[in-house]
């Protein structure tokens, strides 16, 4: 089974942004001035259709291409009849090029902006920012960090245009200071920062247009990143066959659950067997086989005191699920190390990241090409033996850094959870799925048994790892549509998994 290479909609760096203006302008032949025409018209109707009933706006515009879209967008507004003040950040001399051509037609139409004061009151109902857009480098300077803080202390809907001011496209991180918008519209190419991340504290509602730039100019360059959809991998897995046995859909041994932690090492066995594994083993800490009996009575659970007793355990395997619940004591160090030297087609998770982050584990035989490896920030900050800070400052380096030093596919987890996948060499995928209500004890646990059971079910790594990652996400949207976020429970994302797998692919 294979997925295109293509599904998802492209995501791009600041420069990829910018050379595909280039492509736009010189290959298809779009004056830079239509196409500013056309940000700000399509700004425009988003505002509309956002705020109809909105009569006046302030316009906050910088001195470059960002402030020319916003000079449009006032434009419009005031020959439709709306209450336009347009604040400008900076010397209207240093206008130049396609913004300077915006301004003219702006002053002209009757629109005269006037400089920026941090004392001025607000007047309109809705903020258009268009200060900085992609063109930050570093921090903002004094005056438009001003800017950024009087459009914060509104408490008004804001617009952004292209991206919240101070935001990096790139990374999503804030620098400095950023405006915290209501509603942002992208141009051209989707920013791969605005989709990960702490992004999503200051995008508020995200939108794209294109600008009418054909197709086949948006993907030259090809993108190193995609934004995946449900609906670009659940086909993947095929209906069943009416006379298939459950031997036909692999044997997942669930690793972990060490005293005190059974219920991490249940939560993964379950997922395993509602997300379509033939069979489902629990290897766990002597003691604790009662309480996953009962939570499941499918699972097949065993306690495990030495290695000894697991290798028969692993032997009948087809797919490892490592680390649920494992601790990080003699005990769980034993079990991995043996898990590893398998050679089985892995997902490690939990403590067993953290294990491997300490160092000691003997890996001979291990195979990292079939693992998968499922950290959060924290877990993939001691994987690369720095902070978590600098995970969340650069989520696709990190990314970029974990695969280096571990060449299988990696799952960062997050808000706008990241995938990459080492082997396939598919661009990093960046999951448009998911809500705050996932942050809660054992969704991890649940992911890593849902990848297992599309690994036992014939998936490639990457490709199990991408799908699990969207259905994971989309079972918990569709439990918070029926219940709300807060108060989410990982073990009531089960029957959604069943139903969300059932609906667009397999049996």
């Amino acid at each position: 089974m294979h997925v295109a290479a293509q599904a998802g909609e492209p995501l791009y760096t600041a420069a990829e942004v910018r050379a595909l203006d280039g492509i736009a302008i010189g290959t298809g032949g779009i004056p830079g001035t239509v196409l500013m025409a056309r940000a700000g018209r399509a700004a425009f109707r988003l505002l509309q259709q956002m705020w109809p009933s909105a009569r006046s706006l302030d316009v906050v515009c910088g001195t470059g291409n960002n402030g020319g879209d916003g000079f449009v967008l006032a434009q419009l507004a005031r020959e439709r009849g709306l209450q336009v003040r347009v604040l400008l950040c900076g010397d209207a001399a240093r206008i130049t090029g396609e913004a300077r051509a915006a301004l003219d037609a702006a002053l002209s139409a009757g629109v005269v902006p006037e400089p920026f004061d941090e004392d001025l009151p607000v007047e309109g109902e809705v903020i258009v920012d268009a200060l900085l857009g992609t063109g930050l480098s570093g921090s903002a300077r004094p005056v438009q960090a001003q800017v950024i803080r009087w459009i914060n202390a509104s408490a008004l809907p804001v617009l952004s245009l292209d991206v919240p001011s101070g935001l990096c496209s790139d990374s999503g991180v804030p620098q400095g200071l950023a405006v915290r918008a209501s509603h942002t519209i992208s141009f051209i190419g989707r920013k791969r920062g605005l989709h990960t991340g702490v992004a999503a504290e200051y995008c508020g509602e995200r939108h794209f247009d294109d600008l009418s730039v054909p197709a086949h100019l948006l993907d030259s360059p090809p993108a190193a990143a995609r934004l995946l959809r449900c609906t670009d991998l659940l086909p993947v897995l095929p209906p069943r066959e009416r006379a298939a046995h459950k031997g036909r859909f692999g044997h997942v041994l669930v690793i972990g659950g060490n005293t005190g932690m059974a219920g991490a090492a249940a939560l993964a066995g379950m997922a395993a067997a509602r997300a379509g594994a033939g069979l489902v083993s629990v290897a766990l800490r002597p003691g604790n086989e009662a309480g996953v009996v009962a939570a499941c009575p499918e699972l097949m659970v065993r306690g495990v005191a030495f290695t000894a007793d697991l290798a028969p355990l692993i032997e009948r395997a087809s797919v490892l699920v490592v680390g649920p619940g494992l601790g990080l004591d003699a005990w769980s160090r034993q079990v991995l190390t043996a898990a590893l030297a398998a050679g089985l087609p892995t997902v490690i998770d939990a403590d067993a990241l953290n294990a491997l982050a300490a160092g000691g584990i003997d890996i001979r035989g291990a195979r990292p090409d079939r693992w998968v490896l499922t950290p959060h920030p924290g877990e993939a900050a001691r994987l690369l033996g720095r902070d978590t800070a600098h995970v969340g400052a650069d989520r696709f380096g990190a990314l970029r850094q974990l695969t280096e030093r571990y060449p299988g596919s990696v799952v960062l987890k997050g808000a706008g959870t990241l995938v990459a996948d080492a082997a396939s060499g598919l661009p990093v995928m960046v999951c448009a799925e998911g809500n705050p209500g996932m942050a809660s004890g054992g969704m991890g646990d649940v992911l890593g048994g849902l990848i297992g059971a599309l690994l036992a079910q014939g998936l490639a790594p990457g490709l199990a790892s991408r799908l699990g990652v969207l259905v994971h996400a989309h079972a918990a949207d569709l439990a918070a549509a029926a219940e709300g976020e807060r108060g989410l429970l990982a073990s009531e994302l089960l029957p959604w998994i069943r139903r969300v797998l059932n609906a667009r692919g397999g049996a």
